[in-house]
């Protein structure tokens, strides 16, 4: 039909990042200062600005039990329950891990975000930051900006090393599309290479430009308060031999990684039974990582559970860490689950439409 291909261009722009910049009339300077990546901040102001536009209906809530009801999930908060048709898991929840559960010299990744947030900068001499990933990264940003004399980042790596930023690295995250052919172990090496254990580029320039920054290569084996200070035994292998040093801090931060399997918690038993009848065994980490399919869906579950934070493994790079937005929606709206269905007929007027 004739002006349809630019009819379909107008509505898959309609909502884009470029589109909101134009909105708010920031676009230009965007352009001026060379297109840099948005900040969580000004992404979520996006995405709101997206939900207000198409109509989307927002419930605000904690959910504290997920439960499968018949062919459809059921989300309970404490006002309201939600039933859906499909559920989708994002984010790491609330890593609450702590080497010392109780003692305020040492946050987890979720405590040490609560500090951040508020309106007082964390005030300490010496910082230890556990973990050499990108969640280690990410405190590392935001601790630049708070009162701290030196910041030792501790990981069991010789060094910290920096994500590949060229072509080849970044074609396994937009286009997976010979990622199948792989072997588990090549995928493995691959992700230690680029997404697991690496810093981003960004963070790296970061780092450099600020001499509070050390590293000590260890893995934790004890830690105790004494004196006003946490004290942290790291164990070292050195060849055959394996040595510990002990090491003083002000102020302890676990970025060590958050439990994959955070969301099972809140799943009924019956919930947890029809999940390791999928999966053929036991709900382990691994298991369910080696089970979600092309629609980063768990195989072989109904009604649909798509965890895209924990597909990387089968599916790609690129799925967990947002690296291909469009691909990832494209999977999951392909689905087949999102057309009208008997529960449109008998869906009673106190049900909230399902997240989709």
């Amino acid at each position: 039909m004739p002006r349809r291909n630019a009819e379909l261009d107008e509505r898959m722009t309609r909502y884009s990042w470029q589109s909101y910049l134009i909105a708010t009339a920031s676009f230009a300077e965007w352009i001026d200062r060379g297109r840099p990546a948005p900040t969580h901040r000004r992404w979520s102001q996006y995405l709101a600005w997206v939900a207000d536009h198409i109509g989307l209906k927002v419930i605000h809530g904690e959910v504290e039990r997920l439960a499968v009801t018949g062919d459809r999930w059921a989300l309970c908060t404490h006002e309201t329950t939600v039933q859906a048709d499909a559920l989708m898991i994002t984010g790491p929840g609330q890593a609450e891990k702590s080497l010392l559960p109780g003692n305020p010299r040492v946050l987890s990744i979720a405590q040490f975000w609560d500090r951040a947030a508020g309106h007082d900068r964390i005030n300490a001499e010496r910082v230890a930051v556990i973990g050499g990933g990108e969640t280690a990264a990410s405190m590392l940003n935001e601790l630049f900006r708070h009162r701290v004399s030196t910041i030792t980042v501790i990981s069991p790596q010789v060094t910290l090393f920096t994500r590949g930023e060229g072509f080849f690295e970044n074609s396994l995250f937009s286009d997976p599309t010979d990622w199948a052919a792989l072997t588990f172990d090549e995928r493995r090496d691959a992700l230690a290479r680029t997404d697991r254990g690496v810093f981003s580029a960004t963070v790296q320039e970061a780092l450099l430009a600020d001499d509070r920054i050390h590293h000590l290569r260890g893995r934790v084996a004890h830690a105790v308060g004494r004196q006003g200070q946490i004290r942290l035994t790291l164990s070292t292998n050195r060849g055959s031999e394996n040595f510990e040093t002990v090491h003083g801090f002000d102020l302890v931060i676990d970025g060590s990684g958050a439990d994959p399997l955070w969301f099972t918690s809140l799943f009924s038993q019956h919930t947890l039974d029809l999940l390791e009848l999928g999966l053929g065994g036991s709900l382990t980490a691994d298991r369910l990582q080696e089970a979600i399919g092309y629609d980063l869906a768990v195989t072989d579950v109904t009604p649909k559970l798509f965890l895209p934070t924990l597909s990387g493994l089968t599916q790609g790079p690129g799925f967990p860490n947002l690296s291909c937005l469009g691909l990832l929606s494209d999977r999951v709206l392909g689905a087949g689950i999102f057309t009208p269905t008997k529960h449109n007929d008998t869906r009673r007027s106190g049900e909230h439409q399902s997240f989709r």
